[in-house]
């Protein structure tokens, strides 16, 4: 095969992450880090080849996380990270290309821009790899500042002519050294000289927590689009000695009217919501002719809406309501509204706004006779 190929190495075992699950196969942005970067480079035009190194104790997550991609087999690496790539490159000898990238696969942003630059400076290069330009000062621990004019970060994928990184692996293992750092120290050691071409900022790895955080704020800021949907709901009073907002019950000489628990607020939020995703508004999903919603509880209304932005791999980045009315007061249940209808939504209470205003006497809630509500909710969808 005479072309490129592309090697992703993701045998890590990911030691500086919580939990249980290697953090290249953790979820980001609805598919798992690894697989951001396989499909950029399977989807490049000038790479003819994709093929992953793994720990043998990962096939089964392997296979869930790539199901349906195109891709050559994955290979077992070995006890680090040299071993890994010399073993990725062996396992492509019988395919023979003539050029080789070799990628992190903690690096789940490499664009395709990037990747073009490495395989043209393989033109009169033997190697090469992206880095950024160091513009931050750096100091020594024990003192004191170091030059930075002519220092530069490295990133991945390293690209380098299939034979001669192959031929320099293969002199380093012989040789007994101490593990290197990255495939430009193996071809350093051999004697080649490695070209740097600009990297890109975003290509980030992702090693500790808080790089995973920064990596979902990334790919939300420039994924998707943002909806926004306004509800507003009215409900009169009646008898009884009580009323439900928000999904807080409140002692009231007056009840409201209405074909459920008549919770003018999540009404509202629930329209607001259904206005973001284009999904008609709740008359449509919870028909007050039906009798099973007769005295139904509307945090129900408010669960099932979620469930249809969630379904489409969106998340609701905030909601708004404002309640109008003489009576009850609702300063003292505030704090309670907010934290039960961000409870109901699974998102965070500080993403939940709960406002009351009056009409200054004017109108039918100025004359006391029933509540209104009015939303705004911004949903995020893919």
């Amino acid at each position: 095969m005479a072309g490129a190929a592309a090697l992703i190495l993701a045998g890590g075992s990911a030691v500086r992450f919580d939990g249980n699950v290697p953090k290249q196969y953790l979820t980001l942005a609805g598919r798992a880090v690894l697989r951001h970067s396989a499909e950029t480079f399977a989807s490049h035009p000038d790479i003819d080849a994709v093929r992953v190194v793994i720990r043998a104790d990962d096939r089964a997550i392997y296979d869930d996380a790539m199901a349906g991609l195109d891709i050559l087999a994955p290979v077992t690496g070995g006890t680090t990270r040299q071993e890994s790539s010399r073993l990725g490159l062996e396992s492509l000898a019988e395919l023979a290309p003539d050029r080789v990238l070799i990628h992190d696969a903690a690096r789940p942003f490499i664009d395709e821009a990037t990747i073009s630059r490495i395989i043209e400076a393989l033109d009169a290069n033997a190697a090469a790899l992206p880095a950024i330009p160091v513009t931050d000062t750096l100091k020594r621990a024990a003192g004191g500042t170091v030059d930075r004019d002519g220092l530069w970060r490295a990133q991945t994928p390293q690209g380098f002519r299939y034979d001669e990184i192959m031929a320099a692996h293969r002199t380093a293992a012989g040789a007994g050294l101490p593990p290197l750092t990255d495939d430009a120290a193996v071809a350093e050691n051999a004697g080649l000289d490695v070209a740097l071409v600009m990297g890109n900022e975003d290509n980030m790895k992702v090693t500790m927590q808080e790089d995973f955080e920064r990596a979902e704020r990334l790919i939300a800021g420039r994924s998707g689009e943002t909806r926004i949907g306004t509800g507003f709901d009215v409900h009169q009073f009646g008898p009884g000695d009580h009323v439900i907002l928000c999904g807080v019950r409140i002692e009231s000489d007056h009840g409201l009217i209405g074909h459920s628990d008549a919770d003018a607020g999540l009404h509202a939020i629930t329209d607001a919501i259904l206005g973001a995703i284009a999904e008609g508004d709740i008359g449509t999903h919870f028909p007050p002719s039906d009798p099973q919603w007769r005295d139904a509880s509307s945090d129900a209304f408010l669960r099932h809406v979620a469930g249809l932005v969630a379904a489409r791999g969106g998340r609701i980045v905030n909601v708004d309501v404002t309640l109008i009315c003489e009576r009850p007061k609702i300063g003292p249940h505030r704090a309670a509204m907010t934290e039960r209808v961000a409870d109901i939504l699974e998102i965070d209470a500080g993403r939940v706004g709960v406002k009351a205003t009056t009409t200054e006497k004017l109108g039918f809630t100025g004359r006391g006779e029933g509540i209104a509500a009015q939303a705004v909710a911004s949903v995020r969808l893919p």
